[in-house]
């Protein structure tokens, strides 16, 4: 008996160590219709799993862009490899790729339902997609075209506190409230892997969950908007966005706070300005590294 318990500890010390962590940046845009950042999505790959979180417009297409059928390098981001993901929140533009994640992969054989975990109302938002498209589901399972009866469907997993919403053997994913005006139910999330701490913010103002969740990450992944740029907007804008979102100057001093290793920015609102007018706003308060998101940028 010790001889076997050595050897199943001596197996999972091998996966551990063999664990390799990367972040793929599959949306890095806002409601903004901007052809070169699609909306917000993120997968986490862990070894063969992946794990997204939210679903913009355009997360299958450039999920497929990501893999060897078209010149990239991820396998684990085959349609029919999607099937566990995680909503920080129900604005359209996180969530406007929900019919297309349900149902693309299905067509392209998910043959297990899709396991979904969000806050509360996400059970509804999913639950009425399957409705709206019921008339091609019946289709596809009794019409000519082969489709197999489970990669439809989807099972929803809600939750409304700060938490542990989900573990497997490689990942352990806490949800936590943020501060997005007056959403009561908008989160962000830490992935615990066996070699990374990820933070994602979602959609949140400056508030002390997020700086207390990203404390000594290895990534912490935060939107961000120009401040320069949000000086010139009209009163309306500037309340709306001082309420919901994170100024360059305002991130740079949670990073300083918090210290990751490296702050990736994505939702990035630019108003006109660059990549490098974020940077060097961000760097008159925090010195470390720094990344400007990209679709397609993967983060090991």
């Amino acid at each position: 008996m010790k001889h076997i318990a050595l050897l199943l500890f001596a197996a999972v010390l091998a996966l551990f160590s063999s664990a390799q962590t990367k972040v793929i940046l599959l949306g890095t845009g806002t409601p903004n219709p901007d052809p070169d950042h699609a909306g917000s999505s993120i997968a986490i790959l862990v070894n063969d799993n992946v794990y997204l979180v939210d679903f913009g417009a355009g997360i299958v297409r450039n999920a497929a862009k990501m893999t060897p059928r078209y010149g990239g390098n991820f396998q684990q981001l085959e349609a029919k490899n999607l099937r566990i993901a995680f909503l920080t929140h129900l604005h359209s533009d996180h969530t406007i790729g929900l019919p297309d994640l349900l149902l693309t992969p299905w067509v392209l054989e998910r043959d297990v339902p899709l396991e979904l975990y969000g806050p509360t109302g996400t059970k509804h938002l999913a639950d009425h997609i399957v409705e709206a498209y019921r008339a091609d589901i019946d289709y596809r399972l009794n019409g000519l075209e082969p489709a197999n009866k489970n990669g439809w469907k989807v099972n929803t997993h809600e939750f409304e506190n700060d938490e542990i919403i989900y573990t497997d053997s490689l990942i352990k994913v806490e949800a936590f409230h943020v501060q997005h005006g007056s959403w009561p139910n908008a989160f962000g999330f830490r992935f615990t892997t066996p070699d990374k701490t990820i933070v994602i913010s979602g959609d949140t103002r400056p508030c002390e969950n997020i700086l207390n969740y990203s404390i000594g990450a290895d990534i912490l992944i935060h939107e961000v908007y120009s401040y320069h740029r949000w000086t010139k907007r009209n009163d309306f804008w500037k309340k709306y966005h001082a309420a919901n979102h994170t100024s360059t100057l305002e991130l740079g001093e949670l990073a300083t706070k918090a210290q990751p290793s490296k702050l990736v920015l994505y939702h990035l609102l630019f108003w006109g300005d660059t990549e490098e007018d974020l940077l060097k706003e961000i760097a008159t308060k925090y010195d470390g590294e720094v990344i400007v998101g990209r679709d397609y940028m993967v983060i090991e």
